[in-house]
């Protein structure tokens, strides 16, 4: 990713004389590749690009991000592996399908935990944030300190609407590859699928799945409205991203360019969380004119069944008493 610039004295032969002085290069330092499975127009590119814009002019051209937006750099699991191999600089990764190498980074995810994006970002700019980065560090990762919008998630159906939690038995609904996706509609009675993102489309044209769930910013970049028919309006667990750096590789970087990354990003992260916020409040109407029908339901009847099915009981466990006395700090008791 460096390469360690010298200052080249050129000899002007036929002159004699030396010219005194080379200025830098254009070609920027730090080449930052930024890869992620959204579409290049989700929020969370078209926010990085800004932030990469005021980086490379305050850098002076030395540090540029470049963005590969949904799966140009292969699958989470290939680009989860570049990350940790420094082949890849910058990674956007849910804290759900972290949990594969942190697992306490999926805590964020549980579902019915947050009753609204306030509560969100003051879990995670908090004690429960702060938490979950000691743990990236641990793994040799560096998270930066605020984590991005992608929104609270919905469940559509290609089939039937979803009304009830009982509508959910025996439900075949795709599911990233994550085990609290896996373990929460389980517990509803459905069956879950884990297909990879960039499969999903074609997963629901095959019907290997009849539903699935994603923000309403998603089925609408990705075009999901084309494979189903029904939306229930469940938010059932917020979803957005932390950007990951290789420990070694983001050390390599001097202190100063750091903090002009770093700075940037977690500015950026802010305002693009408004924006997602806003856009998931207004994606209704739009979607319902490409086709998609909307239901509401009775969110509580959702937790209530999670209680019943020792959910919580069961995720207070995995996670341990401090990591989950700092969700309920916030939340309140979830059962």
């Amino acid at each position: 990713m460096h390469s360690n610039r010298r200052t080249f004295v050129l000899g002007a032969v036929a002159a004699g004389v030396v010219a005194p002085w080379v200025a830098r290069a254009a070609e920027p330092e730090y080449r930052l590749k930024f890869g992620n499975i959204v579409s290049a127009d989700h929020p969370l590119n078209t926010a990085m690009a800004k932030a990469g814009e005021r980086i490379k002019k305050e850098s002076d051209g030395r540090v540029t991000i470049e963005l590969f937006p949904k799966n140009q750099l292969g699958s989470d699991a290939d680009m989860l592996s570049q990350l940790r191999s420094g082949a890849l600089e910058l990674f956007a990764q849910t804290g759900v399908l972290m949990s594969t190498l942190v697992p306490v980074a999926s805590i964020s995810g549980v579902g019915f935990a947050y009753p609204s994006y306030d509560k969100v970002w003051e879990s995670l700019d908090g004690p429960l944030g702060k938490h979950v980065r000691k743990a990236f560090s641990d793994a040799n990762l560096v998270c930066l300190d605020k984590s991005w919008n992608h929104g609270f998630r919905q469940v559509t159906s290609s089939s039937k609407p979803i009304l009830t939690p009982d509508d959910l038995n025996g439900f075949k609904i795709r599911v990233p590859p994550s085990p609290l996706w896996t373990a929460m509609f389980k517990a509803f009675g459905a069956a879950p699928v884990s297909i990879p993102w960039a499969e999903t489309y074609s997963a629901m044209q095959t019907r290997i799945a009849d539903g699935l769930e994603q923000p309403l910013i998603g089925l609408l970049v990705d075009k999901m409205y084309e494979v189903q028919k029904h939306c229930s309006l469940t938010n059932h667990m917020w979803d957005g991203f932390w950007i990951l750096s290789n420990k070694r590789v983001w050390e390599g970087i001097p202190a100063n360019l750091r903090e002009i990354i770093e700075r940037n990003i977690n500015e950026e992260a802010i305002r693009q969380r408004a924006e997602v916020e806003q856009m998931n409040a207004t994606l209704q109407s739009e979607l319902q004119k490409r086709g998609l029908e909307f239901h509401k339901v009775d969110n509580a009847a959702f937790r209530d069944k999670l209680v019943a099915a020792g959910f919580y009981v069961e995720w207070k466990k995995r996670y341990g008493e401090e990591a989950w006395a700092l969700l309920e700090g916030t939340t309140g008791k979830l059962g």
